[in-house]
């Protein structure tokens, strides 16, 4: 069973990623510069936002999927070798799928 702590951690870590995504997403609706060299600029800053918000939405499922576990009784056992999660490892990464034998 997943202590209330690890929960409270997921849930929270789910909550500041939405934010992430949303605020990301809310900047690119942003209009742009009319100026030339400004877009050159934001375009730039564009693809490094995109990528933020790539690696946040998939850090996103990591979480919401460590959730679900965690409701259907799941969680902490590696969805590889069904092993039990090592507790410090879970503590560091709470939404890993695997032990450290199968993450490797």
């Amino acid at each position: 069973m997943v202590s209330q702590d690890i929960l409270e951690t997921l849930k929270d870590k789910q909550q500041e990623l939405s934010k992430r995504i949303d605020a990301i997403t809310a900047d690119f609706q942003k209009g742009r510069s009319a100026d030339f060299a400004e877009q050159t600029t934001e375009s730039e800053n564009d693809q490094v936002l995109e990528a933020i918000r790539l690696e946040a939405k998939e850090e996103l499922k990591q979480v919401n999927r460590a959730i679900q576990r965690a409701k259907d009784d799941e969680y902490g056992q590696c969805i590889t070798c069904g092993d039990d999660i090592n507790q410090a490892r879970l503590k560091t990464l709470p939404y890993t799928d695997y032990c450290i034998n199968c993450a490797s």
